[in-house]
């Protein structure tokens, strides 16, 4: 499972920091999604998709990869490029 916020379109309601606390932060200078975590377990993934759902500025992109299979204890990551936005802020 690959996950990737667009700062752009985030309107800092906080939903995703509700729902999936251990995988989403809000700036504190701007009130904007960050990811906290590039890798996630598969017992996160239902708090993934629910905040992907109930995110009002559509900022949370998720890709489910079907190719891949799971055992339980293992983790996917998310793509470098999301590592590097979530380490500076996404910018």
């Amino acid at each position: 499972m690959q996950v990737s916020v667009d700062r752009d379109r985030c309107c800092s309601s906080g939903m995703c920091v509700t729902n999936a606390p251990e995988i989403f932060d809000q700036d504190d200078r701007d009130g904007l999604v960050l990811l906290r975590q590039t890798s996630f377990r598969p017992d996160q993934f239902a708090d993934l998709r629910l905040a992907t759902e109930l995110c009002p500025g559509g900022a949370i992109s998720l890709t489910e990869s079907d190719a891949i299979s799971l055992t339980e204890g293992s983790a996917i990551s998310a793509t470098e490029s999301d590592a590097i936005s979530a380490t500076e802020g996404g910018a």
